[in-house]
């Protein structure tokens, strides 16, 4: 791992780390919690693991698998015998402070992370991956933790540890086109991206105690949508750029999962934009399409992203010029696995599901000369990526690498008309620099009111002198977009069978 961290580094692509607080899986842990240890010499087998505990039964070895589960999470699932290891909560409710007390699946047995030990071991654990040179952590099962401990323990340490830009970004997962999972917003996806309101009996304590009232409270206290914070730091002034307020931001950002579930069109993801007001900073959610656990509402949903190619064309060309930070399930740029189910547990082999890999989809080789930019394709490598949706992200990226205001601005959609239609700016003066576009995807679009100079159409290099104010755009094909910047460079990337 630190040879691949180090060869990525050494190509200036940065390492996201996954990692999970929530639970370990029902063997225990080996530090906090063992019951077993691999005998070394012998194949990595259920067979192999000797029991190093006398707690589990005397005919352990001679139950069926199942008894002995039950033995196992009987052990980890007492107080008598944990430790304030785990919880206790042996049922969840998807809707209830249970949803962050239980298990939600066999295999992930809830941490106890209103413990200090735990929540120490945890930090001293993956901070080891911090010292490799990891970039970023994509946090597991966010919902399922309180906000409380990840604002006093995880954040602060893993910033204290990678850096104040370490980037940490959590997976509060939720179904709902809304930013409010079921009205509750203490299990909602903005809810992470904020500091607590309000002082807590934890706070600058250090003990198991303390720390289980004040998760409580909070829970309590943001039962319901009344008196959440909101912020505008990801929307323009006008047509102005102001510094963002992070005085309240909790130092995590979030997958954007409101919009994931409505990405069944680009029309439906881009009216989650509502509720953008409610997340500290919605231009740092990480925005994708589908995913290895489920694609939009009605995609159908338990399927990799079955849409007409064009569809996907056209949520594309909207995920990387919207504000977010776009990310793609791997093989979405060849339809890889289109329409099949992602997740089908132990019934059927993982090559078969939405979870596969490429498989000779990527034999080949290549020369790289820089991002996008390559020479020499051989074998099924240069077939996926001719593919005209490989050929499309590939555009889209280069495009949004070229405009700082596609990668950091702040957004409106006032005075603007169009269906997918939108401006950005981001301006950063100590480093000069001052990016202003307008966008329109699949439509045309008429804006207004905006600073006249010269526009240049980052994707076909049309030049348009604004001298009144008002701008009309016109663009055409389902997927196709046009990104008009002020005294920008066009014509960046290879135009394909999309944006063209």
């Amino acid at each position: 791992y630190q040879d691949l961290i180090n060869a990525a580094h050494a190509r200036g692509i940065k390492v996201i780390q996954d990692i999970v607080v929530n639970h370990t899986g029902n063997f225990g842990e080996e530090n906090l919690f063992p019951m077993f240890k691999k005998d070394p010499t012998a194949a990595d087998t259920v067979s192999n693991m000797l029991k190093i505990t006398d707690k589990l039964p005397a005919n352990y070895d001679s139950m069926t698998p199942d008894q002995q589960y039950q033995a196992r999470l009987a052990l980890m699932k007492t107080a008598e015998t944990n430790n304030n290891i785990y919880h206790t909560e042996k049922s969840l409710s998807w809707e209830s402070y249970t949803v962050q007390t239980g298990q939600i699946a066999g295999d992930c047995v809830d941490l106890n992370t209103e413990n200090p030990l735990v929540n120490q071991y945890l930090i001293d654990s993956y901070n080891q991956y911090i010292d490799m040179g990891v970039d970023a952590f994509r946090v597991d099962t966010v919902k399922h933790v309180s906000r409380y401990i990840f604002n006093k323990y995880f954040v602060p340490a893993w910033k204290t540890r990678g850096g104040s830009d370490f980037f940490v970004f959590g997976e509060v997962a939720t179904r709902y086109r809304d930013v409010w999972n079921s009205g509750i917003p203490a299990i909602s996806t903005p809810f992470y991206t904020w500091k607590s309101s309000k002082p807590y009996p934890g706070d600058g304590q250090n003990d198991y105690a303390s720390n289980k009232l004040s998760v409580e409270q909070e829970w309590a206290d943001n039962s319901t949508t009344a008196g959440q914070p909101t912020s505008n730091n990801a929307f323009l002034t006008g047509n102005t750029y102001h510094t963002p307020d992070y005085s309240k931001k909790s130092g995590m950002d979030v997958i954007d999962f409101p919009m994931h579930w409505a990405f069944k069109t680009a029309q439906e993801a881009f009216s989650m934009r509502s509720g953008d007001q409610f997340y500290n900073d919605a231009t740092w959610n990480v925005t994708y399409i589908d995913s290895h656990d489920y694609a939009p509402d009605q995609a159908p949903e338990n399927q990799r992203f079955a849409g007409t190619q064009d569809t996907w064309a056209e949520n594309l060309a909207l995920m990387f010029t919207f504000r977010g930070i776009p990310a793609i399930y791997y093989g979405s740029e060849i339809e890889f696995k289109k329409g099949s189910v992602i997740d089908v547990g132990p019934n059927a082999p993982l090559s078969t599901t939405g979870r596969a890999y490429f498989g000779d989809h990527i034999e080949g080789s290549l020369t790289v000369q820089d991002y996008g930019k390559y020479t020499n394709a051989t074998g099924t490598l240069a077939d996926s990526l001719n593919y005209p949706l490989a050929k499309h992200i590939r555009q889209l990226n280069l495009i949004r690498r070229a405009v700082p205001a596609l990668q950091k601005g702040q957004y409106s959609t006032e005075n603007v008309s169009g269906d997918l239609a939108f401006k950005r700016r981001y301006t950063d003066s100590s480093k000069g620099i001052d990016s202003f576009a307008l966008v329109t995807i699949s439509g045309n679009a008429t804006f207004t009111g905006i600073p006249n100079g010269t526009y240049v159409d980052a994707v076909t290099g049309d030049t348009k002198t604004v001298t009144n104010g008002v701008i009309t755009i016109n663009c055409s094909g389902k997927g196709n977009a046009r990104v008009y910047v002020l005294n920008g460079s066009g014509g960046i990337g290879e135009s394909g069978t999309y944006l063209k």
